[in-house]
Formats: C-alpha cells, structure tokens, sequence
C-alpha cells in the first residue's frame, strides 16, 4: 500500500452533499475494498465557483483501486498523484466549533 493525494475539484454543491458522499466514501471503503484502499484525511477546499473541493488522502494498492472506489462511491476524481514523503511541521490545526 502506498500514499495518494486525491483531488476533487468542483464536486459538491453544498456540505450536506459532501457529507453524503463521505458517508458512501466510507461504506465503500469499509465494506467492500477494505483490503486496497483506506480514507487517511480531507481538506475540504472553497471553490472560486462557490462550490466545494477536496484533497483527499489515501493509502491505496494502487490508482486503478482509488479510481474504482471513487467510481463504487459516485465521487469525481480530478487527480491522483502519489506521495513521495511526510513533513509534519506542526500537527492539523483543531476547528473552531
């Protein structure tokens, strides 16, 4: 298994979209390809559309898994590139709530 950075540009309209696709993202995942891919984190990115995106990481088998969940889990896909190393500087910051 190695890392992936995904992205998906443009993909939902709305957060209670994003959070439907998360939930088929995790079952998915979970369910039916838990031995190729797992869900590490998101950021959810604000498109100049209006729209939100996202920067996914994966640890996945292989792209052509990535592509096949993305595609099980009704998700675009803009970009997969694969992460050569990890540089923390400082962990995430915590969300205001």
């Amino acid at each position: 298994m190695a890392l992936y950075a995904i992205i998906r540009r443009d993909g939902w309209r709305t957060g209670d979209d994003l959070k439907e696709a998360a939930g088929r993202s995790s079952a998915v995942g979970d369910n039916e390809m838990s031995d190729d891919i797992k869900w590490i984190r998101s950021y959810v990115l604000a498109e100049e559309s209006g729209s939100l995106g996202t920067v996914c990481i994966y640890e996945a088998s292989s792209p052509e898994k990535i592509r096949e969940h993305a595609d099980r889990a009704d998700l675009p896909v803009t970009e997969i590139i694969p992460i050569a190393d990890t540089v923390v500087v400082r962990e995430d910051p915590v969300a205001a709530a």
